[in-house]
C-alpha cells in the first residue's frame, strides 16, 4: 500500500508540475503581448505582420518525393516482337523459384508462321541441291569444252608447221626433180633427133621416123615447160596460200581457246553466283524458322532466379500519370519491362530534384527518409547518383519544368521496405549550430541588392544584409542583422519599384552601367557559392541568338524582354532570394508560391548585370547609332514590355 500511495503521490506531483508550467507559459504570453501591444499598438506602422530575427540552429535541406526501389534487381521484359497479349501472368507477391513459370504470351501466330516457314526452307533447300548439281555440270561441260578447243589449236600449229617443214620441201623437190628429169630427157631427145636427121641423110631413116623422134623431143620439152611452170606455182602462189591459210587456222583456233575459256569461266561463275544465292535464300529462310521458333520459346518466360515477383507496372510511373496494372490479357510491347525481381535486401530511393535546387545538392549529403506506409519509421541514406540531364518524360509533358533523376542509398537491409512504396527524402544541405535567420519573404531587393526592413523606434528602417543558404522557408542572414531585432515580413513593394522612364534610362546609360560592374567586381572578385541566396546567375552572352548580332536596329527593339523569355529556368528558379520565379510554380519554392512580388522584380536590371563587356560595349554602340526616333520607339516598345509584363512593371499591390 505505501507503494501504491508514493506512486499516486508521485503521479499528483507530476500533474501539478504540468499545470504549473501552463500557467507560467500563459502569464508570460499575457505579458508579451501586452507588451507588444504597448509598443506596436499605438503606430499603425507596427500594425502589420513582424518576426523577431532568430539565432540558433538552422538546416538548410530540400525535401523531395519520390518511391522506394530495389538496389539491384532483375528486370524481365517482354522479347517478343511487336504487341502480344498476355495469356498466364503469375501473381504479384508470389515468391518464384529458379525456373517457374512467370509470363506466358500469345504464340498462336508464332506458330502458323513456322509451319508456312518450314515448307518454304524445303523449298530453299530443294533449289540449293539443284544449284549445286548444276554448278557440277557446267565445270564438267566447261572442262570438256576447254580441252577440245585447246586440241584444235594445237592440231593447227602442228598442220601449219607440217607444210613450213615437211609438205613444201617436198613438194618443191618433187618438182625441181620433174624438171631435171624432163632436161635430161630432152638432151636425149635432141640427141636422138641429130642422130635421127644424121642417118635420115644418109637414106638409113625414113621421114616419118625422122618426124617421130622430133616430136618426141617437142613433147618432152612441153613437160619440161609444164614441170617448171608448176615449181614457179608452187613457190609463187601454192605456198603462200597455203601458208596464209594455216596461219590463220592457228590464229582461229587459238581465239576460239580465250573464247571457250572465257564463256566456261563465265558459266562457272554465273552457277557459282546462283548457288550462292541458293545458299543464301536457305540459310536465311533457316534463319527466320529458328528465330520464328526462339519467339515460340520466349512467348513462355520463367524465372532466372529465386525472388518476389514485383510487377514493372506498380514501381514505375507513367508520364501520361495513368500507367495501367499488368494483368491477363493485356497488349504488351517490344521490350516492355514485365516483372522485377529483386536480387538484395537492399533498398534505393528514386527521387526527382527541381533544377531550382539542383546547385545545391552533390553526392554523398546524408537523407532522412520517411515511407508514407510506415508512420514514424525514418531512415538514413546519401545521395548516390544525379542525373546528367533533365527527366525527358516531365519535360515532355511540361517543357518549362525540368527535373533530375536522384538516387538515394539507404542505409540498413531494409527488411520493412518494399518496392513501390512512396516515400518523403529531405536532403541535408547544410547545418548550422548558431546561424541568425528570417523568413525569406522578409528579404526583398532594393537595387538588386537584400534588403530588410528593421524597426527602429517608430519607423520601419531599410537595411541591406549579406544572405546565406536557405531552406524555402528560412534564409541565412551572415551579417547585418542580430538576435531579437524586428523585421517585417511584408516589406513595402514600392521600394524595390523603379519607373519606366528611370529603367529606360538605366538601360540606356552603358558608361554607368560598365563603370559599376569594374567596381563589383573589383570589390568581389570571386563568384558567390554555390547554392547562395541571391547569387547572380550567370553571363547571358549564350542567350541571345547568334543572328541577332548583325540584325537591324527594328529587330533588336524589345530585346530585354527576349531576354527574360529566353532565360533559361535554372536561373529563374535556383532558390535564389529576388531571382524571378517565372510562369510555372513548379519553378519556385513551396514557400514562395504566396511571396509578394516585390522579390521578382528588376529582372531587367539583373539581365544587364549580367551582360559580357563585349555585349556592354554592342549595346552601347548600337544606342549611340540610334537616330532619335529610333530612339522614341525603343522607349515606346519598353514602355509596352513594361505593361505586357505584369512581373517587372505590370500593376502594383499597393496602387
Amino acid at each position: 500500500m505505501n507503494a501504491d500511495m508514493s506512486q499516486s503521490k508521485r503521479g499528483f506531483f507530476s500533474r501539478r508540475s504540468v499545470w504549473f508550467v501552463l500557467v507560467c507559459l500563459v502569464a508570460a504570453a499575457g505579458i508579451s503581448y501586452a507588451t507588444m501591444g504597448n509598443r506596436f499598438g499605438k503606430d499603425p506602422l507596427f500594425s502589420q505582420p513582424t518576426y523577431e530575427v532568430q539565432q540558433g540552429p538552422l538546416t538548410i535541406s530540400i525535401a523531395v518525393s519520390g518511391t522506394i526501389q530495389a538496389r539491384e534487381k532483375v528486370i524481365i521484359k517482354n522479347e517478343l516482337e511487336g504487341s502480344s497479349t498476355i495469356l498466364y501472368l503469375v501473381p504479384e507477391g508470389t515468391r518464384v523459384k529458379e525456373g517457374d513459370l512467370l509470363v506466358e504470351l500469345d504464340a498462336s501466330a508464332l506458330v502458323d508462321q513456322k509451319v508456312e516457314q518450314q515448307i518454304k526452307v524445303q523449298n530453299a533447300e530443294a533449289a540449293y541441291i539443284n544449284s549445286r548439281e548444276n554448278l557440277a555440270i557446267v565445270e564438267s561441260q566447261a572442262k570438256s569444252d576447254i580441252d577440245l578447243a585447246k586440241l584444235t589449236y594445237d592440231f593447227a600449229e602442228q598442220d601449219l608447221q607440217k607444210y613450213e617443214e615437211g609438205e613444201f620441201p617436198k613438194l618443191k623437190n618433187e618438182a625441181l626433180a620433174m624438171i631435171k628429169q624432163r632436161e635430161e630427157e630432152l638432151s636425149l631427145a635432141n640427141d636422138k633427133v641429130k642422130w635421127s636427121q644424121v642417118l635420115f641423110n644418109e637414106k638409113y631413116l625414113s621421114q616419118t621416123e625422122l618426124d617421130n623422134d622430133k616430136l618426141a623431143a617437142t613433147r618432152i620439152q612441153i613437160q619440161l615447160d609444164l614441170a617448171k611452170a608448176d615449181s614457179e606455182l608452187l613457190e609463187q602462189y601454192t605456198y603462200k596460200r597455203q601458208i596464209a591459210q594455216l596461219t590463220s587456222d592457228v590464229a582461229q583456233a587459238e581465239m576460239a581457246l580465250d573464247r571457250t575459256q572465257r564463256q566456261a569461266n563465265a558459266n562457272i561463275v554465273q552457277a557459282s553466283a546462283d548457288l550462292q544465292a541458293k545458299l543464301s535464300e536457305y540459310d536465311q529462310q533457316k534463319s527466320k524458322l529458328e528465330k520464328i521458333e526462339d519467339q515460340i520459346v520466349k512467348a513462355k518466360i520463367y524465372a532466372p532466379m529465386e525472388g518476389l515477383t514485383v510487377y514493372a507496372t506498380s514501381v514505375q510511373m507513367s508520364f501520361r500519370g495513368n500507367n495501367e496494372p499488368l494483368q491477363e490479357g493485356q497488349q504488351v510491347r517490344e521490350r516492355q519491362e514485365l516483372i522485377h525481381l529483386p536480387t538484395t535486401a537492399s533498398y534505393i530511393a528514386d527521387v526527382k530534384v527541381p533544377e531550382s535546387s539542383l546547385e545545391k545538392i552533390r553526392i554523398g549529403l546524408p537523407v532522412r527518409i520517411t515511407v508514407d506506409a510506415l508512420p514514424g519509421a525514418v531512415f538514413t541514406g546519401k545521395v548516390m547518383s544525379i542525373a546528367p540531364l533533365p527527366n525527358a518524360q516531365s519535360m515532355f509533358m511540361n517543357p518549362d519544368l525540368k527535373v533530375y533523376n536522384t538516387q538515394i542509398s539507404i542505409d540498413g537491409d531494409g527488411e520493412t521496405l518494399r518496392s513501390g512504396m512512396g516515400c518523403q527524402a529531405e536532403i541535408i544541405v547544410d547545418y548550422f549550430q548558431d546561424a541568425t535567420y528570417v523568413p525569406i519573404q522578409s528579404v526583398l531587393r532594393v537595387g538588386d541588392k537584400p534588403t530588410v526592413f528593421v524597426a527602429k523606434g517608430t519607423e520601419w528602417e531599410p537595411r541591406t544584409v549579406d544572405l546565406g543558404l536557405d531552406n524555402n522557408r528560412l534564409a541565412q542572414i551572415k551579417s547585418g542583422l542580430k538576435k531579437g531585432e524586428v523585421v517585417l515580413l511584408t516589406p513595402p513593394l514600392s521600394s524595390a519599384e523603379v519607373s519606366d522612364e528611370d529603367r529606360f534610362k538605366e538601360a540606356t546609360d552603358i558608361p554607368k552601367i560598365l563603370e559599376e560592374n569594374n567596381r563589383n567586381q573589383a570589390a568581389s572578385p570571386q563568384s558567390p557559392s554555390r547554392g547562395e541566396v541571391g547569387a547572380p546567375s550567370g553571363p547571358q552572352s549564350e542567350r541571345r541568338s547568334p543572328d541577332m548580332e548583325n540584325a537591324p536596329q527594328e529587330g533588336r527593339r524589345g530585346e530585354g524582354r527576349r531576354n527574360r523569355e529566353t532565360m533559361p529556368s535554372d536561373q529563374e528558379s535556383r532558390g535564389e532570394l529576388g531571382a524571378p520565379s517565372g510562369p510555372q510554380s513548379e519553378r519556385r519554392s513551396p514557400d514562395m508560391e504566396n511571396a509578394p512580388p516585390e522579390g521578382r522584380r528588376g529582372e531587367s536590371r539583373r539581365n544587364r548585370e549580367n551582360m559580357t563587356p563585349e555585349q556592354r560595349e554592342q549595346m552601347r554602340q548600337r544606342i549611340e547609332n540610334m537616330t532619335p526616333e529610333e530612339r522614341d520607339a525603343m522607349r515606346r516598345q519598353f514602355q509596352q514590355n513594361r505593361e505586357q509584363s505584369p512581373g517587372e512593371g505590370g500593376p502594383r499591390r499597393d496602387q
